[in-house]
């Protein structure tokens, strides 16, 4: 039997939410960690983020906790304190409302969120998740953060463009989702659904430089692609970027879904989104430290002089102007 929410009432349900959990609802900005605080806020909206058709509510739940935590990570913050506001429309059931819950905690956990706060809407537009975090990192770290200079190495967390092509394969499926018909067989595709509908962040990405004693200069959380980033990461520099096209990690899976589509790879990976990995800009002096330590980083460009702009460097050598949307 299916509980409407109305019959329990708002701070009933938030109660429920939060005691299965084993949380109690605190307002996030009461933490007292010291250290160098930073915020960060998302939104996601149903229709435009993220489709119920296909997602299931445990996994949209960690993911919108991932997208938000992905930021604070990229400002070399440690998360400490979650605050969630959701907006629920009537066709959600007090249990799919716990679904969604029990994937949000779940990434909680992982992360070692100490602070949550929940608040549930109503809303007559569909699902509408809302997220702030905190993070913090001691003032000491951050000062040995240095500026940015030409030659610094631009890092990847990992291979792109894989999320992109899992959206396309349920997309393309969504139809026989929403029939009575058999679910198709979509097996073949795991690896590109698991990108898409289950990404990952490993909680360790900062203590992991720190441990190393390399300090990155700048930081980017990857969800519209990576072209967007470079983008961003030279009007925040002021300095230009090359990003070699050979450099770039893009898996079999998604070289053989894009051909199936007809669209190229570096495509996907320079312009889709929800990839959910960082570039890090790193000292050039640090060049051996992240091939030894970091081998599961790849080094894909480094900056250069203003006047080179964005540019993708083919194998041939040929300089093309990165331009992204990043919507």
């Amino acid at each position: 039997m299916r509980t409407e929410i109305s019959s329990i009432g708002k701070q009933k349900a938030i109660a429920s939410l939060l005691e299965k959990a084993g949380f109690t609802n605190e307002h996030p900005l009461t933490i007292t960690e010291k250290g160098e605080c930073a915020a960060a806020h998302k939104i996601m909206l149903e229709g435009i983020d993220f489709d119920l058709v296909y997602t299931p509510l445990k996994h949209l739940g960690y993911k919108a906790v991932l997208n938000v935590l992905g930021d604070l990570y990229a400002a070399f913050r440690t998360p400490v304190s979650l605050s969630v506001n959701l907006g629920i429309s009537k066709k959600l059931y007090f249990e799919d409302t716990e679904a969604l819950w029990e994937g949000i905690t779940a990434a909680c956990n992982e992360h070692s969120i100490k602070h949550i706060s929940l608040d549930l809407n109503p809303s007559v537009n569909g699902l509408c998740i809302s997220l702030c975090a905190c993070g913090v990192q001691k003032r000491g770290i951050l000062e040995k953060i240095p500026a940015s200079k030409s030659m610094d190495l631009i890092c990847l967390s990992g291979h792109l463009g894989a999320a992109y092509m899992g959206m396309h394969v349920l997309e393309r499926e969504k139809v026989a989702f929403m029939g009575t018909e058999k679910q198709p067989d979509l097996s073949k595709y795991k690896a590109v659904l698991a990108s898409y509908l289950n990404p990952e962040i490993k909680p360790d990405t900062i203590s992991r430089f720190i441990e190393a004693e390399v300090y990155p200069g700048r930081g980017y959380f990857l969800t519209h692609g990576l072209g967007a980033a470079i983008l961003q990461l030279t009007r925040d520099t002021g300095f230009g970027a090359k990003v070699y096209v050979e450099k770039i990690p893009i898996s079999s899976q998604t070289f053989a879904m894009a051909e199936e589509i007809n669209m190229d790879a570096v495509t996907a990976a320079m312009n889709g989104g929800d990839d959910y990995k960082f570039i890090f800009t790193v000292p050039i002096e640090k060049h051996d430290v992240i091939r030894k330590d970091f081998q599961d980083w790849d080094i894909i460009g480094h900056l250069a002089k203003p006047e080179v702009g964005a540019a993708l460097v083919t194998p041939e050598g040929a300089e093309l102007e990165i331009k992204a949307q990043g919507y």
